[in-house]
């Protein structure tokens, strides 16, 4: 597919490769590999020659998926249908962005800011629109169905944030700093200083909540964060290239756990639940299934960081006594 969409375009842009667009065969999966990255890598080339920003394309998601999320809220399914069609294009759309900040290499923290909150507006839209059609439309009990919402809400954030929160570690195993996107609490709250609300008050306010996102992220990997502690302590900012190797291959096996909770299991059950008209299964689902997954890989992650660390505290006592 990706072959159709080069030949589909002017020869200024053919030099740019697909696998640029990627962030990793290590972490991408299949769904996203022949589909929404083909599909994003078009509309990011189209963007070049225009010069329109990741940002821009990120935006212009936030209203698709919108768009589409509150079309769940009717029990007519050919509007369902549309929905699914908007969602879609907006995941392209959010693939996209990224795809095109790897290629011109116009990353920064706002857009990675802006590419989180896209994909947290659309769900929260999209839980709306669903604990409404069920109390308003369907005759379920309202407090009932709020609660559930309200405790797959908090499950649906969770997981995306630890998913995404790996993926990140992973891609600085892989490709340092310079591939990845791991951002430390501590220095976005030194930013976060910096920033004077009264001549940046959109920067203040999501660096805020970009500084409790991940600060969260580090209080449920305690393992890790000794980790990458102890690493500091040793080696300073330069892990050795062998060390990083071997926690690289053994951490490769997680990552398909981190696809399975972000977008595309999620939305795939979603259509699932609106085919059946049975949307409080998706509630379910997300407090149910997707929480055992999340628990499964914060527990292996944890395992595998702390039997890093603990060697690394050997290697250091032996040191030590030399």
């Amino acid at each position: 597919m990706a072959d159709n969409i080069e030949d589909n375009l002017d020869s200024k842009t053919k030099k740019i490769r697909f696998e640029d667009s990627l962030k990793s065969s290590d972490t991408e999966e299949w769904w996203d590999i022949h589909f929404n990255r083909p599909i994003g890598f078009f509309w990011a080339k189209c963007a070049i020659p225009l010069h329109i920003t990741p940002n821009m394309i990120t935006i212009a998601s936030i209203f698709i998926g919108a768009v589409g999320g509150w079309l769940f809220y009717y029990t007519d399914f050919k509007l369902n249908i549309i929905g699914m069609v908007l969602l879609v294009l907006a995941n392209t759309f959010d693939s996209a962005d990224g795809q095109l900040a790897r290629l011109t290499g116009n990353k920064t923290r706002l857009g990675r800011i802006l590419d989180g909150l896209a994909g947290d507006i659309w769900f929260f839209v999209i839980y709306l629109a669903l604990v409404l059609r069920l109390t308003l439309l369907e005759g379920y009990s309202v407090w009932a169905m709020w609660l559930l919402a309200i405790a797959a809400g908090v499950s649906h954030v969770l997981a995306a944030s630890m998913a995404d929160y790996y993926r990140n570690v992973h891609l600085f195993l892989l490709k340092g700093e310079s591939g990845s996107e791991h951002d430390k609490s501590d220095k976005i709250k030194s930013d976060f200083k910096e920033i004077k609300f009264s001549k940046q008050p959109f920067a203040k306010v999501s660096m805020w909540f970009y500084y409790r996102y991940t600060l969260t992220q580090e209080c449920l990997s305690p393992k890790l964060q000794a980790f990458s502690a102890t690493v500091k302590r040793m080696y300073g900012d330069k892990m050795p290239v062998d060390l990083r190797e071997e926690l690289r291959e053994k951490n490769k096996k997680y990552m398909p756990l981190t696809n399975i909770l972000q977008f595309n299991t999620r939305v795939m059950f979603l259509f699932f639940t609106l085919l059946i008209s049975q949307v409080w299964l998706y509630f379910v689902f997300d407090v149910t299934v997707m929480n055992l997954i999340l628990i499964y890989l914060i527990r292996k992650e944890e395992q595998l960081f702390f039997s890093y660390d603990k060697e690394l505290h050997q290697i250091e006592k032996a040191k030590q006594k030399r």
